[in-house]
């Protein structure tokens, strides 16, 4: 007699649910578009800074010049490896809390952009520039399957105002080949033996443009060896350009 009264389940099709799934997707999507407008509009000319932020920016920027005046100050790290191997920078942080002065020793090392990167052979000059720029950059020394990795996946040129990636040897022959260099593994070889032709190597290519790692940066400016992100890494640089690659 229960199973007489008992109510049928109501059937809804699936067509409709379908429909309801596909709405709530289409709400999703419109409200993180939303909320990348509201995010980008404060990037345009159009939005207006507080003064408070003008004033923050500011204070943030004499920091860091008066910091980076101290670390000059500082006896140059450590004394250059009898058998050195070439170093890789990488830029790390810097935006709006960094001082004209620190910025112009990012852009004469190449570092423009943040997560760029560039070879350098190891020299008291370098070490110097780095110690300016330290609170905003990695380095370490790169070993030949790092070097490897990055001119084969991420190398490129610059030529005609053009980036070019380097995927024929023709161009390199073009560019280098008065020097012997006509194919990538002689760059290879140039850069990680510190070659007599490692700086026209080294111009030749265009800053590499790594990803942000998914792990490995904490965006601490504290030194590496002392638990942060930026400094010398040594050869452990390796590690963090495998997750950047």
């Amino acid at each position: 007699m229960a199973e007489e009264n008992a109510q049928p389940l109501n059937y809804i099709p699936e067509v409709i649910l379908k429909k309801r799934k596909n709405s709530e997707a289409w709400a999703l999507r419109k409200k993180e578009q939303f909320q990348m407008r509201n995010f980008q509009s404060k990037k345009t000319k159009d939005y207006i800074k507080k003064p408070e932020d003008y004033v923050l920016e500011y204070r943030n920027k004499e920091v860091d010049f008066i910091r980076m005046k101290r670390r000059v100050k500082r006896k140059l790290p450590g004394v250059l490896p009898t058998n050195p191997k070439p170093l890789i920078i990488i830029r790390i942080q810097g935006k709006k809390d960094m001082h004209p002065s620190t910025r112009k020793v990012l852009h004469s090392l190449g570092l423009r952009r943040i997560f760029g990167a560039v070879f350098v052979r190891p020299s008291a000059g370098v070490l110097a520039k780095l110690q300016k720029v330290e609170p905003f950059v990695t380095y370490g020394y790169a070993n030949l399957k790092s070097i490897k990795d990055l001119i084969y996946k991420k190398g490129n040129t610059r030529i005609e105002k053009r980036t070019v990636p380097l995927t024929d040897n023709n161009i390199i022959e073009q560019e280098l080949g008065k020097f012997g260099i006509v194919c990538i593994e002689d760059m290879v070889h140039q850069i990680d033996n510190l070659g007599p032709h490692f700086e026209e190597v080294v111009k030749f290519l265009w800053p590499f443009e790594l990803n942000k790692p998914a792990e490995g940066l904490r965006g601490s400016k504290t030194l590496f060896k002392d638990g942060g992100d930026t400094g010398n890494r040594e050869d452990l640089i390796n590690e963090l350009i495998n997750k950047m690659n």
